[in-house]
């Protein structure tokens, strides 16, 4: 096991990394504070596989739960499913110190944190991500969010968990598509700004697809590694954690326009990001040499090089809602040499649409 403390002006909290971690009691205790009864938000896939094995080491502790199962998949990250949340929290009797635990993907992160930031205007946060993508990304750092039908994560609220719980063994029943769709946030941590690790990628690509144990706890620490230290320098996204969104304005739009699911969130990403580096070229600031280097990892990793013809007015339109557009400006995420991003404001219209068209399936 490792352990990573992610350190902010007001908080902290430990981020253990390792195999077995769901059957350690010890480092879940000190996150309960001496709950009896703890929430547990879960979803129907993941329920049937783990939340056994964590109410049993919650009931070790002398700890009960409130389960409460979701039904699966993006198109349920919105009002009516959040709702089933407090719903049951309501009729539990759930009371502000009672823990809310998140055991499921960044879906079920995203909602579970959400509802425990709003319900009796918080409660105390507990992330057991079971998805590469969630342990990578979106459990680290304290973004809750919802869907609204014209964008993607743009009702939330910023609130950070007790306690990171990153058990590495549950990856073994996670699919083959929705590893590879972690990748794109592991490449993404490469490309905006750890050159080493990129390079070390695409020495270990294979390896992490092959489900290396060794090689995938060593992507998940650094990557974690990664986010921490940008959460820590910047963790409302005044600035340079804006760069985390890398490939994801693209993304987002993919997924909207699409319909949230057709698509999983790290396959848009890994989408995005290839027209962002196709965009960084066009504007002169990232060598073609490069872009390909960036292209060619994203393709070993079996991931999308290609994007759904949307129509370019409709990927402007869906763009324009999203959470980084600045005085009516988009503000988009770009690379400037693997291992560097930057963040611009001026790209013309027409850079946009030849880049966009360029990467069309």
């Amino acid at each position: 096991m490792q352990t990573l403390q992610l350190e902010l002006d007001n908080h902290a909290y430990p981020i253990h990394i390792g195999e077995g971690l769901l059957a350690n009691a010890d480092l879940i205790k000190p996150a309960l504070k001496g709950q009896k009864r703890a929430v547990v938000v879960t979803n129907e896939t993941v329920a049937p596989l783990y939340l056994a094995q964590l109410q049993a080491t919650l009931a070790s502790l002398d700890c009960s739960i409130v389960p409460i199962v979701l039904p699966d998949g993006e198109h349920h990250k919105n009002w009516q499913t959040l709702n089933l949340i407090y719903e049951g929290m309501l009729r539990a009797n759930c009371e502000r110190k009672t823990p809310v635990i998140a055991l499921g993907g960044g879906v079920v992160g995203d909602m579970a944190g959400f509802a425990a930031a709003t319900y009796q205007r918080g409660v105390p946060f507990i992330q057991v991500p079971t998805t590469l993508l969630s342990q990578v990304d979106s459990s680290v750092g304290g973004k809750t969010a919802i869907n609204h039908e014209l964008g993607k994560n743009m009702i939330g609220a910023f609130y950070q968990p007790n306690l990171v719980l990153a058990d590495t063994s549950v990856l073994a029943t996670l699919s083959d598509r929705e590893l590879r769709a972690g990748l794109a946030e592991v490449i993404k941590y490469g490309i905006l700004g750890d050159l080493p690790f990129f390079e070390w990628l695409e020495q270990n690509i294979d390896a992490l697809i092959a489900r290396d144990t060794d090689a995938l706890q060593y992507a998940i620490k650094r990557s974690c590694e990664d986010k921490a230290r940008i959460v820590e320098a910047d963790e409302k996204e005044g600035g340079v954690r804006a760069l985390l969104n890398l490939g994801h304005t693209f993304g987002h739009a993919i997924e909207t326009g699409l319909g949230y699911g057709a698509w999983l969130h790290g396959e848009a990403v890994a989408a995005g990001m290839v027209i962002a580096a196709d965009v960084s070229r066009r504007l002169g600031i990232l060598g073609a040499a490069e872009q390909t280097r960036i292209v060619e990892l994203i393709r070993r990793a079996r991931l999308p090089t290609q994007s759904p013809d949307l129509g370019i007015d409709r990927y402007l339109e869906l763009m324009g809602h999203d959470k980084k557009v600045e005085s009516g400006k988009i503000r988009f995420v770009l690379v400037s040499a693997i291992g560097q991003a930057v963040i611009r404001g001026d790209v013309p219209e027409s850079v946009l649409g030849d880049a966009i068209t360029a990467c069309l399936a």
